[in-house]
């Protein structure tokens, strides 16, 4: 095993990618290959970032890691067993929101509730519990179109923490937020994982996200998506995102991922203009 993969793989994990290979066919070209050979292992309760260049298969990993697709080969386990389809102890926070519009924000964020069975009284009571934690008391009523898109983000988180599940897959959710939105989001983030200690595999192009967010931060190479590089993150908790950059260990740490990940970009961009 490599050193790189030696620095993700552990003994217990509550996810486990072993080897992983997801292929896509396309038409007469034999397919595309969206990641290979991956391995990588995330334990109770860790915040893990997974950062990379544009189409290196982030997205994808979620989407095995979720059900939502399969690897062509190797295996992915979640709390020790083997995803063989949609795994509904999983929340998974995409980079749009998914609120349906003709509901409001109470009753978006109820919904995942009602369809656990709960009783439709009790399932908007805790509704009510977590609209306040993210901050949206007194938008209760108010339908999507009518938010910011920081509030529709508040309300999409809202939605997936209600049910209380164990692992959090997190998609770019902060992307199209302006910065001083995303901080606030990205502070908020922090102070309910905090909380709730969940186990949190978040994906991003942004470094600085990455190592304010996480404990540990993952690289990937360009497409097809391979491990490499790991690295822990040496900062205290709690933390405050605007104020990382600012800690000793902050430029140190950025240059070396950096390092790593710079190449990767270039090669995704002549990639890209070649297909072009």
């Amino acid at each position: 095993m490599s050193a790189c993969l030696q620095a993700v793989m552990g003994s217990h994990a509550t996810i486990r990618l072993d080897h992983v290979t997801k292929r896509f066919p396309l038409g007469l070209d034999g397919g595309f290959t969206a990641v290979e050979d991956v391995s990588l292992e995330v334990q109770a309760g860790e915040f893990v970032a997974v950062v990379g260049p544009s189409g290196c298969g982030k997205s994808t990993l979620l989407g095995m890691i979720s059900g939502l697709l399969s690897p062509t080969t190797g295996r992915i386990l979640v709390e020790g067993e083997e995803v063989t389809g949609i795994n509904k102890k999983l929340g998974y926070l995409f980079q749009r929101d998914a609120l349906l519009p003709w509901k409001s924000i109470r009753d978006n964020v109820a919904l995942p509730l009602l369809f656990r069975g709960w009783e439709a009284r009790r399932a908007r009571a805790q509704a009510g519990e977590w609209i306040q934690r993210v901050g949206l008391t007194g938008f209760e009523g108010y339908h999507p179109h009518q938010l910011s898109g920081g509030m529709r983000k508040r309300a999409s988180l809202a939605t997936t923490m209600v049910y209380q599940p164990d692992i959090i897959l997190m998609d770019e959710p902060f992307a199209a937020l302006d910065v001083q939105t995303r901080n606030l989001m990205e502070n908020d983030l922090l102070e309910i994982w905090a909380q709730e200690r969940k186990t949190v595999l978040f994906i991003t192009h942004d470094l600085e996200e990455a190592i304010a967010l996480s404990d540990r931060v993952v690289v990937l190479t360009a497409s097809p998506g391979r491990v490499k590089g790991a690295y822990d993150i040496p900062l205290g908790r709690p933390r405050t995102v605007t104020e990382v950059r600012f800690h000793p260990a902050f430029g140190p740490l950025y240059e070396s991922m950096w390092k790593d990940l710079k190449d990767e970009v270039r090669i995704s961009y002549e990639k890209s203009r070649r297909l072009a």
